[in-house]
């Protein structure tokens, strides 16, 4: 089987688009979005929770750390905006009523926290600014979660109750993932985005 391409012009054409920064950009953006909707996927229900435990905020926090600031947080608002429009790319679905129930303010708050890691981490932060801006973006996606989970419940109390105390473990996690994740891919990252 001949893998290679049939016309030189061809290949010279899409050499000559992922040479583009722009280009590569769009796509780490879109790669983002969709792994978060990957992440999605992966839901486990918490018992006694609304809030399942999921991978999407790993993949926010490699978001922001790997695509910066800018890049992350339009990655996570692509994801939320066409969640909220109805694609299926929640852990449970999507559409505007997903948006408004119990874990809409972790959604809203994925761009936010994309941001504030890629600012706090930095572009060339050493691992203790990364750790800092890996941890500032957990905060940010837990005041959001929490905010709105309180709305809906009705009790603060029981919001962070439920909504981030069962999560404050697996987060350590995760932030040491991102950290390893990040660490590994920073300087593949910084050449192509």
């Amino acid at each position: 089987m001949n893998l290679k391409p049939q016309s030189r012009a061809g290949a010279g054409l899409l050499n000559g688009w992922l040479a583009n920064r722009a280009s590569r950009q769009l796509i780490g953006v879109s790669v983002f979005a969709l792994a978060t909707a990957v992440g999605a996927r992966v839901a486990i229900p918490v018992p006694g929770t609304p809030v399942p435990f999921t991978l999407q905020v790993l993949c926010v926090l490699l978001a922001g750390a790997l695509l910066g600031p800018r890049l992350g947080a339009a990655s996570q608002l692509l994801y939320v905006g066409l969640g909220a429009l109805g694609a299926p790319l929640f852990a449970f679905g999507g559409g505007p009523a997903y948006v408004l129930g119990p874990t809409g303010g972790y959604l809203i708050a994925f761009p936010l926290a994309a941001f504030a890691v890629g600012s706090l981490a930095g572009r060339s932060g050493g691992p203790a600014r990364l750790i800092l801006g890996l941890t500032a973006g957990v905060a940010v996606i837990h005041a959001g979660g929490a905010a709105w989970l309180a709305v809906v419940t009705g009790s603060l109390e029981q919001a962070v109750r439920f909504g981030v105390g069962p999560f404050l473990l697996l987060d350590v996690v995760k932030i040491a993932l991102a950290s390893l994740i990040t660490l590994k891919w920073r300087r593949r990252a910084l050449e192509l985005f």
